[in-house]
């Protein structure tokens, strides 16, 4: 029982930090119909920047300053990926008018701050220590880490806050009637190439966040985030890019499918049954098992 409660409880956490990515390619997928597929390594971007302000990378020391500050750092590096992202890679190709220009070059941009980040940090692997301590919390026999719980607290947060957003605030609503129609959107008096951007920025910073709340388990690097980036895609495709419920649900499914796997089968193959659940989503209903069909107008 408690084995089985422990596969519930990492698994769990792992996929709301999952769901929590995904949201990012929803915003941007609801205004544009683009999806930043350079989102990985931002999230990689956020792990740097707050280890870089929160540890002595020489000695593996922390700085001294309180959490916050590397809190505030990451913040303000998403809305700068943000923006460059949009800036450089993507309305350069919606001008354009492309259907696919946009995927190389958010492509490409994922991979130029992959190789700044190389070149001037540094291409190891370093640990972050967690500002909440290593000791796990023992729930009915199952452990779960403070960051743990920390990450679960902040992402569902999120997860929840940007529904409320988009759902009960004016810019909110100005997103979904730009997912809704562009054009309808413009003659309203909505700045629809305001909105994208938006979209973006704030895309970004939901991914250096999560870089920084994952950072304490999966070590710092320049590699963190091409796993977590991917998986994130995944579940935004299990689930369906439009869905924010399909997306916690695709996110949770994930998660606990690899560490079903990983216990009773292998570690080796704990991504397995996410890319064959990926593969027969697709198979079957391509917009995702909370997606709504786009129809075509010709």
């Amino acid at each position: 029982m408690t084995e089985i409660l422990q596969i519930l409880v990492s698994g769990c956490v792992q996929g709301v930090i999952y769901a929590l990515i995904a949201f990012g390619y929803n915003l941007t997928f609801s205004t544009s119909k683009t999806i930043n597929f350079s989102l990985g390594n931002v999230l990689m971007l956020g792990g740097v920047v707050g280890f870089s302000l929160y540890v002595d990378r020489a000695t593996g020391q922390l700085l001294g300053y309180p959490y916050l500050v590397p809190i505030i750092g990451v913040l303000v590096a998403g809305v700068i990926a943000g923006w460059v992202v949009h800036k450089f890679a993507v309305e350069p190709s919606l001008k354009l008018k492309s259907e696919y220009t946009w995927v190389l070059a958010t492509l490409a941009m994922g991979i130029i701050i992959k190789n700044a980040v190389e070149q001037i940090w540094s291409t190891g692997d370093y640990r972050f220590p967690s500002p909440l301590g290593d000791d796990p919390i023992r729930i009915f026999g199952a452990g779960i880490y403070p960051q743990e719980i920390l990450a679960v607290v902040v992402a569902t947060a999120m997860v929840f806050g940007i529904e409320a957003f988009k759902r009960y605030t004016i810019y909110g609503k100005a997103i979904q009637a730009v997912s809704e129609d562009k054009e309808t959107a413009s003659l309203m008096g909505i700045p629809q190439q305001q909105v994208v951007k938006v979209s973006f920025m704030l895309s970004a910073t939901i991914a250096t966040v999560g870089g920084l709340l994952v950072a304490p388990w999966t070590f710092v690097s320049a590699t963190m985030g091409t796993s977590l980036g991917t998986k994130a895609y995944v579940v935004a495709i299990i689930g369906g890019l439009e869905s924010g419920f399909g997306l916690v649900v695709g996110g949770l499914i994930l998660g606990i499918s690899e560490f079903v796997t990983a216990r009773y089968i292998s570690s080796g193959y704990k991504e397995l049954p996410g890319f064959i659940i990926l593969i027969l989503v697709i198979l079957i209903k391509p917009s995702g098992l909370f997606g709504k069909k786009t129809i075509k107008k010709v």
